[in-house]
């Protein structure tokens, strides 16, 4: 259930920032498939996968994962 909240949200802040599916996986050097993936709740991003989503989307990482202290992406 997390998962999903997690990725609705870097869903929401994606689209927010005006980019499509493919423009923002091609920014943050990830294929569609596991953008959706991710976005959908059903994988778990990688630590760099979250960095490099914060620095495309300008946004702190505490607002893609609100408890930075736990690995719950794991």
């Amino acid at each position: 259930m997390e998962s999903r909240d997690k990725g609705r949200k870097i869903r929401a802040y994606r689209k927010l920032k005006g980019y499509t599916q493919e423009e923002f996986a091609k920014e943050i050097g990830m294929s569609v498939s596991v953008l959706g993936e991710v976005e959908r709740g059903n994988r778990h991003p990688t630590d760099s996968m979250i960095e490099k989503m914060t620095s495309v989307l300008h946004v702190p990482k505490s607002e893609l994962i609100p408890d930075e202290r736990l690995s719950i992406w794991r």
